[in-house]
Formats: C-alpha cells, sequence, structure tokens
C-alpha cells in the first residue's frame, strides 16, 4: 500500500486565505481536474467492523464544475488503514498517517451493489467540492505536495498531503501554527458539528433532502 500523510487546515477567512495563496505563489492546478464536485459513499459491516479499526471503504464521484471533461465522471474505489510506524516520534503524530489503496473504477454502482451483496452496505455519504492547486516547479522542497481547498456544507478545509516537511513548511507559510492541524476525517467533523448545534446527524450534503441513508 501506498503511504499517505496528510493534515486539514479549517479555514475562516476565505478571501484572506486567498490573498496567502497568492502571496506564496500557489495557483490553480487545472492538469489535477481544477474544480470538481465530489459524491463520497462509505462502506462497512453492520457491525462497523472496518470503522472500529480505523479503516475506511469509499467510492468517490469527481464531476467538473463549470466547465466539461472528456469522460464525464470519473469514480474511484479508495481503502485506507492505520499505519503504525516503528519508532514513530512526537513530531510524526502531528500528521495523520495512513496506508492507502486508489484506483479508477469504470462502474461506481455496480461496485456499490458488489459491496452491498458482500454484506456491507453505504452508511455515510458526503460531498464537497474541491479545488487543487499547485506551487511552482522551481519549489523543489514541496515535491509530491498535493494542495486541496474542499468547500463542505460544514465549511472550508485546506488539506495538505505529501511530505511532513513540505506539509508543515507550507502550513507555516500560510500563516498556520501545528496546534491548528486537524487529523479527524469528514465524518468525525460534521457529527461534531451537528453536535455543537444539537441537530441529528444524518449525511453531510449541501442539501439535507437528499440524505436517504441509515443514521448509525
Amino acid at each position: 500500500m501506498a503511504r499517505e500523510i496528510e493534515i486539514k487546515l479549517r479555514i475562516r477567512d476565505l478571501p484572506g486565505f486567498r490573498r496567502a495563496l497568492a502571496k506564496l505563489g500557489v495557483r490553480s492546478s487545472a492538469g489535477r481536474s481544477g474544480r470538481v464536485r465530489e459524491q463520497n459513499i462509505l462502506f462497512d459491516t453492520a457491525a462497523h467492523r472496518l470503522k472500529k479499526r480505523g479503516q475506511l471503504l469509499r467510492i468517490r464521484t469527481e464531476s467538473p464544475v463549470g466547465r466539461r471533461r472528456k469522460g464525464g465522471p470519473r469514480s474511484l474505489v479508495t481503502f485506507k488503514r492505520p499505519l503504525v510506524v516503528r519508532g514513530s516520534s512526537k513530531k510524526d503524530e502531528r500528521h495523520k498517517v495512513r496506508e492507502e489503496i486508489e484506483m479508477e473504477i469504470s462502474d461506481a454502482k455496480a461496485l456499490a451493489m458488489i459491496f452491498e451483496g458482500l454484506g456491507m452496505p453505504s452508511w455515510f455519504r458526503y460531498e464537497k467540492c474541491r479545488t487543487a492547486f499547485r506551487l511552482r516547479a522551481s519549489n523543489a522542497w514541496a515535491k509530491g505536495l498535493l494542495i486541496e481547498l474542499d468547500e463542505t456544507p460544514i465549511g472550508v478545509f485546506l488539506e495538505l498531503e505529501g511530505p511532513a516537511n513540505a506539509i508543515d513548511r507550507t502550513a507555516k507559510a500560510l500563516g498556520f501554527e501545528t496546534s491548528d492541524y486537524v487529523l479527524a476525517n469528514y465524518m468525525v467533523l460534521y457529527r461534531e458539528y451537528c453536535r455543537d448545534r444539537g441537530e441529528e446527524p444524518g449525511d453531510m450534503l449541501f442539501s439535507k433532502s437528499e440524505s436517504k441513508t441509515p443514521r448509525r
């Protein structure tokens, strides 16, 4: 499995954040699909065996926003699980580190039916709009760094994924401290959001009327 190292940062001042991006020399990465709308579906057993082990099984469908892309929407299946690194230090714990397998699929609905037939029904859906950014190629220290801005029903977040040093350097340049790092996934953040507002959590959708999967 590939190793995924990432953090989230909560963006409270979007105009100010965009100015910080421009000052750093970050630009929109049209080569990585530009801005897309994501539909994400999580699957698990009735006993939540994957969730209890800190694992995730997801089908994601990306649809371009504001422009057409040859071939239409793209769907991916992803499996993630925690990675325990021997000899890891407190410094390493600042980032979320997981093993990840991801591949593109041709028929998301068929695969969802397979998962359900194997006893792993869908149990949580969430959506967001994501814009990918990149630093100039001259910034060799940022090689392999993914910079992705997520607009979600519970606010705006930046995800930084890649080498730990590049994550820390970029976050600092954008005005964030390590205490600002968010390691929770969107399901956890959504449930915290609902709890703080006294709302019953369902699916994290822009339109709550679209929430149809069972609440757990």
